[in-house]
């Protein structure tokens, strides 16, 4: 375990450190001690470590993360793991707005609450909330699945594209072209893994949930829809 205090030794060399970690090294797990809300903490990891933060972050923690699974003991700010192509990033507390934002693949785990626009123009990546999540989240979102344990706020979906949307509470408003949809078997299964990877399957079943997709009709102009655009 190697033990990095961020208030001593900066954040410029804890992320130096982080990335020259490539390929074969044994040193995989990192814990860091004193964030007092540093922002961009393991930002770019680019390896299969695994590092635990001792403390809430301030924003873009775990930004670009690829292969790491990254362990926030405390809440985050705004853009927490943006642009995440891989691995997994665990929050015990809050993250505030547009956790998720872009991302790319991996797994994203918050275990209270997000703030507005979390997983806005999502690429691929998976998102499970313990929590509720705040207004015009998944905002343009283009694949992967969000699973939401609480309440969602106004504008879920707006004009989404192919994410999957689950949420086991009540959805203040939809976006435009968001509705809701038929929940088969084969979303009840994916349901029953996403829970239990995101350390959420002792705390809701997959039949408790709804579904919620794109209508379909904003892919292509048409003056019909003007007003939705």
């Amino acid at each position: 375990m190697q033990t990095f205090d961020l208030g001593a030794q900066g954040l410029r060399a804890l992320n130096s450190a982080l990335h020259a970690l490539k390929g074969q090294t044994n040193m995989t797990e990192w814990e860091v001690i004193n964030p007092k809300g540093s922002h961009a903490i393991a930002a770019g990891v680019d390896a299969a470590l695994d590092i635990t933060v001792r403390g809430s972050t301030g924003y873009y923690c775990a930004g670009m993360n690829k292969l790491a699974t990254i362990r926030i003991k405390g809440s985050a700010g705004p853009g927490v793991a943006e642009n995440m192509m891989s691995g997994s990033v665990i929050i015990d507390g809050d993250a505030s707005q547009y956790a998720g934002a872009t991302g790319r693949g991996g797994l994203l785990v918050i275990k209270g609450n997000a703030s507005s626009r979390c997983g806005i123009s999502m690429k691929g990546i998976e998102i499970v909330v313990h929590g509720n999540i705040g207004h015009m989240s998944a905002f343009m979102a283009q694949s992967g699945t969000m699973v939401v344990l609480g309440d969602a706020g106004d504008a879920l979906g707006d004009s989404l594209y192919e994410a999957r949307l689950f949420v086991r509470g009540s959805v203040k408003s939809l976006g435009a072209d968001c509705i809701e949809k038929e929940m088969r078997p084969e979303h009840l299964a994916l349901l029953a893994d996403l829970l239990k990877r995101g350390e959420a399957d002792t705390k809701a079943k997959p039949s408790e949930f709804r579904r919620y997709g794109s209508a379909r009709t904003l892919y292509s102009f048409n003056i019909d829809n003007a007003s939705s655009y």
